[in-house]
């Protein structure tokens, strides 16, 4: 099995509701939940840090993440749809675009997706535990830097660019390879596309904002749980010299 469909639209243009459309026509989706989220994908994580440290090398064997789906939509695979153009050469190309435009694509980044960046509780597990060193290699090199080329800290910069992918994407995908899609737009030109009967269901509405919230809430426990042990052991280790001196 390989890739029929390939996502090029950033995190946040509704890839979550695409993903959950793209399943429910039978054609199984990669998607970020795939990557920190599935338990038998735990290599996947690793893989995508990789990549991340030089995405252009063009030697990865995209078939270790992709064995078994048909689809891809949402970092990390939007960050290199390009390369996987060449690697799965019969697959369409997908270019979702939030419904709202780019200012509310930007403001929904900022507000959610962009903990990994900002968040000095997420420094923490960065620097401590292995998924906190994948997570934002994967993070800063492959999304945030590779793929939005350091914008993401100036607002018109990032809307300039985010406006500019969509210009190189309709430049460089042939027509007949191309769906320039919003969610809004619901299942008809979706299952055009893919050649997929129309479901007799309302075209899934998944807003994951709460559920990131939830994800960063998380990872401020951690940070705060790593912080106090190592306040525990350096309270430990002067303990111990203390007494080693003599002084208690």
């Amino acid at each position: 099995m390989s890739l029929k469909v390939i996502g090029a639209g950033f995190g946040r243009t509704g890839t979550l509701s695409t993903y959950t459309a793209l399943n429910q026509l039978g054609l199984r989706c990669y998607h970020m939940f795939e990557v920190i989220e599935n338990k038998d994908n735990k290599t996947h994580l690793g893989f995508w840090s990789n990549v991340a440290n030089n995405p252009e090398a063009g030697t990865y064997n995209y078939d270790e993440v992709f064995n078994g789906y048909e689809a891809m939509v949402d970092n990390p695979g939007c960050c290199v749809y390009k390369e996987l153009m060449v690697k799965y050469p019969d697959a369409k190309v997908l270019l979702t675009l939030h419904p709202k435009g780019a200012e509310a694509w930007y403001e929904s980044t900022i507000d959610t997706i962009y903990f990994t960046e900002i968040m000095w509780q997420f420094k923490v597990l960065k620097m401590f535990t292995p998924f906190g060193k994948k997570m934002g290699n994967l993070s800063t090199k492959l999304i945030w830097q590779y793929s939005h080329k350091g914008t993401m800290t100036d607002k018109a910069k990032a809307i300039a660019h985010y406006n500019w992918h969509i210009k190189d994407v309709i430049a460089t995908v042939p027509p007949e390879r191309l769906l320039v899609y919003q969610v809004n737009e619901g299942w008809g030109p979706l299952c055009e596309f893919v050649g997929k009967e129309v479901p007799n269901t309302p075209f899934p509405n998944v807003n994951d904002r709460a559920e990131i919230k939830a994800t960063i809430a998380n990872i401020t426990k951690g940070a705060y749980v790593i912080l106090g042990l190592i306040g525990l052991l350096t309270a430990g280790g002067i303990f111990g010299l203390l007494r080693a001196l003599g002084v208690l």
